[in-house]
């Protein structure tokens, strides 16, 4: 199955373009735009591990290396279509609008972390394995029946494909041929379990075949395929032909989380030929004259300058309201509930006097 899925790519490893098919619209805009929002959250990214050391970040869930794999998928949606995170998609919705501030008190376990800016459809981050793809199918199910060309994008990691999730949103997309975009990004290990463990598949794309949907394997590492195949994949769905199954292979540096050991289960990377994907796009840059070393300062002194103001933004941000504990998980709120809810406030009152 593998040989009837290969892996797509347009860049190699020497940022050296092998295949021609979207040569044309790749211009110095398109090129600034991956490496200004790459270089970006990669840079977030490295910051938030820096803050989760130091204390001021709760455990927090690192996306070094699948950059090309957010920034890419990311940049292929339209204003008005749907994106559906797992809890390692940050870079994506921040690529996507998502406000930096927010994404940081997400990682400190606020609420308010996990509410998008006005006018993006932006959906909390799932962090139940596969649970965000029936959602996705479900919201791409109702733009098919308001009538809009809206599409949504559901992204999961080579795990989610164990689960039951998996089958019914892919099952449910496929019969009533909806506008989703299955994204999925195989970074070889679902935790501590390589994928062989995982799954007898040869590859993840195959799946596709048992919900009669297309289904591609590219390489996750460069953005360009990224994008051309996922803006395909949005302009095949909004065209009423329903949804395809994206394999993006990539390769996470880093751990599962700040709480995690990667060198306890995981080879190491030397001699496994891995070329990072911000590397290989610099490489890409330099080979063919878009490369602006008074641009490139600008770019990493503005987001630094970003981020910095993020995380200011996040520290000074008014502390925690204890109802959030309670009121945002029922409709009406329980007796039992409702009853500690109570006791907490009146302890609270009583430490304050």
């Amino acid at each position: 199955m593998e040989l009837d899925y290969p892996i797509k790519k347009i860049i190699d490893d020497k940022g050296f373009i092998i295949d021609s098919t979207y040569e044309k619209q790749i211009d110095e805009k398109l090129v600034k735009e991956f490496y200004f929002n790459m270089m970006r959250i990669r840079t977030f990214d490295r910051k938030a591990i820096n803050l989760q050391r130091q204390g001021r970040l709760g455990t927090y869930a690192p996306f070094e290396g699948q950059e090309a794999s957010q920034v890419g998928s990311a940049l292929a949606l339209g204003p008005n279509d749907w994106i559906f995170p797992t809890y390692r998609d940050h870079g994506a919705t921040l690529t996507y609008g998502a406000d930096m501030v927010r994404a940081l008190l997400y990682w400190n376990g606020r609420v308010e972390g996990c509410v998008p800016p006005e006018g993006k459809n932006i959906f909390p981050p799932a962090v139940p394995i596969a649970t965000q793809l029936p959602h996705a199918t479900g919201a791409a199910w109702a733009e098919k029946r308001k009538g809009t060309k809206n599409a949504t994008i559901a992204y999961f990691g080579d795990g989610a494909t164990s689960e039951g999730d998996f089958h019914e949103g892919l099952n449910f997309a496929s019969v009533f041929k909806v506008p989703v975009v299955f994204f999925n990004q195989n970074n070889g290990y679902a935790i501590s379990l390589p994928i062989e463990k995982q799954m007898n598949s040869a590859t993840i794309a195959q799946k596709s075949v048992a919900y009669d949907m297309p289904g591609i394997r590219i390489d996750g590492n460069d953005c360009f395929i990224v994008y051309f195949e996922t803006k395909k994949a949005f302009d095949y769905a909004r065209s009423g032909n329903g949804p395809t199954l994206i394999e993006a292979v990539t390769w996470r540096t880093g751990a599962h989380t700040t709480a995690d050991d990667p060198s306890k289960y995981r080879p190491n990377e030397q001699g496994m030929n891995i070329v990072d994907p911000l590397s290989r796009l610099e490489m890409f840059m330099k080979n063919y004259g878009y490369w602006d070393e008074k641009w490139i300062k600008e770019v990493k002194k503005k987001i630094n300058n970003e981020i910095e103001a993020a995380v200011e933004g996040m520290e000074q941000f008014p502390p925690p309201v204890v109802d959030d504990i309670f009121d945002h998980v029922y409709a009406v709120m329980p007796a039992h509930l409702a009853e500690q809810k109570e006791s907490y406030l009146t302890h609270l009152r009583g430490k304050a006097k």
